[in-house]
């Protein structure tokens, strides 16, 4: 989403008076995030080779936490404060299976540093800001902030074998979410935005969620992403697999290009029964089931289902980030 294409509805503003914290202080480490990705990057037929969106600077270092699709695979990123100054980045780490994305500023980064919050997360109901990079259109940092509160905290499964535990749901939505910065009643940082869903209440009607990646993830592995770019851990296994929980189970809507599943013969429209004999009614189960077969490279039995034929076929899994280009430094 380009900086022109939103704007905040004054209504949805938060007004600095309302917080116990200096909001303008906080929504000041609210910095701009634009990276560049070669054409022939893995992540560039779905992501694309250009990529804007927000980090929140969290050491007085310039050391920048956002998310990590917008930054993966990059060859060039720029920062920009909302003082408008302009440095060069590093993108120091992405973590699969947080969803986290670190990078660094290579120069004098005019920017307050903002706290995290503790390992511990909000409740339902609690208020905060949703606060994204001023856009392009002159708003400060005031006008790309919206005020919201904590809806929900839940497990949320991603097509691309992605699971967190527990998630933060946040509305009304920030228009512009990719790595936003959700900052909590005390002014610390809550997490990062990552997506915006479509949520229908009791009544029927629809209402626009933010999810946010807690921040509470990133305290047991932030020294390890600093140190290797990646938890020094083994990584879990991936199948290459994009899929969808739909209302006849779990379908796949493609498979990566030259991956495990592709390599294995699965395909888009085939329906996901399983794996090594575990049946798998949702996305959760199919992820959990998936990772608790050992690291990646071992292989696995994917029961599937095409055109009303059952069959299974063996899967080599791998690590994900075999497949992207690593970062590299200017």
């Amino acid at each position: 989403m380009a900086e022109d294409d939103w704007t905040i509805p004054d209504e949805l503003r938060p007004d600095p008076a309302d917080y116990d914290f200096d909001l303008n202080q906080a929504l000041a480490s609210v910095v701009s995030l634009k990276s560049r990705v070669p054409a022939d990057a893995f992540s560039a037929r779905t992501l694309g080779t250009e990529r804007e969106g927000s980090g929140v600077v969290i050491r007085p270092d310039g050391l920048v936490l956002t998310i990590g699709y917008l930054v993966g695979e990059a060859d060039s990123i720029w920062i920009t404060t909302a003082r408008g100054s302009v440095v060069q980045g590093h993108a120091l780490a992405y973590d699969f299976e947080t969803g986290f994305g670190l990078v660094q500023a290579l120069g004098r980064l005019e920017a307050p540093s903002l706290e995290l919050a503790g390992p511990a997360l909000p409740e339902a109901g609690a208020q905060a800001v949703l606060a994204a990079a001023p856009n392009a259109r002159g708003k400060g940092a005031d006008g790309a902030a919206v005020a919201c509160s904590v809806v929900a905290k839940e497990p949320f499964a991603g097509y691309w074998e992605y699971l967190l535990e527990e998630a933060l749901f946040t509305a009304p939505a920030h228009p512009s979410w990719g790595g936003a910065g959700l900052i909590g009643e005390d002014g610390k940082l809550l997490g990062i935005g990552s997506l915006v869903l479509q949520h229908r209440d009791k009544r029927g009607r629809r209402l626009d969620l933010n999810m946010c990646v807690p921040v509470a993830l990133l305290h047991p592995i932030l020294d390890d992403l600093l140190a290797y770019g990646r938890v020094n851990k083994p990584a879990r296994p991936w199948l290459g697999l994009y899929a969808a929980d739909q209302e006849d189970g779990i379908v796949v809507a493609s498979v990566a290009t030259h991956g495990p599943a592709e390599k294995a013969g699965l395909r888009a429209g085939d329906r996901i029964l399983g794996i090594d004999g575990t049946e798998a009614q949702d996305l959760a189960t199919l992820w959990r089931s998936l990772w608790s077969r050992g690291a990646a490279g071992v292989s696995v039995t994917v029961a599937a289902e095409r055109d009303g034929r059952r069959f299974t076929v063996p899967v080599a899994s791998a690590d994900r980030a075999s497949f992207m280009k690593a970062p590299r430094l200017h």
